[in-house]
């Protein structure tokens, strides 16, 4: 297929394709590039290009659309509070009441938190990724772990 037939077949059938390709995906457009470029890719043009585009695009569509649902449902249940504990109960402590609690940390506190205890940070890595200084990370933590301990009745251990 010479560059000037590939041309023609996209002004032609792109934005019939497009359309087609949303009833299986979120982004037809990519879906009707990969038919494009596997059509480009082929040693022997088809006998009907146009049928045969239709049919890669609602395969790519497809693909595509599996894709975004798979991707949607792994962040979906990575997102989810309950996904901070491996287990339900910690040291008698029970999951649950600790992300409630962690849930109504300001996002600086939490943020600090997480990355140092979750995370294994030193607190100078977690102000570089909070972007403060260490001393504005070390009061944060210090307040978030008080505010922690507060809320769930746990004494000071340290």
């Amino acid at each position: 297929m010479t560059p000037r037939q590939l041309a023609d077949l996209v002004a032609a059938h792109a934005p019939a394709l497009a359309l087609y390709a949303r009833t299986w995906c979120l982004t037809p457009d990519d879906a009707v590039q990969d038919a494009f470029c596997k059509l480009a890719a082929l040693r022997v043009a088809p006998a009907d290009p146009a049928a045969w585009l239709f049919r890669a695009t609602r395969n790519a569509a497809i693909d595509l659309g599996r894709a975004d649902r798979r991707r949607r449902r792994r962040e979906e249940a990575v997102a989810r509070p309950d996904r901070w504990f491996v287990e339900a109960e910690i040291d008698g402590l029970a999951a649950a009441e600790a992300v409630a609690a962690l849930e109504c940390l300001p996002p600086e506190q939490r943020e600090v938190i997480v990355a140092r205890l979750w995370g294994g940070l030193t607190l100078e890595q977690a102000a570089g990724a909070a972007g403060c200084a260490v001393s504005t990370a070390f009061r944060r933590y210090e307040a978030g772990i008080a505010a922690l301990r507060a809320r769930l009745g746990v004494g000071d251990t340290a």
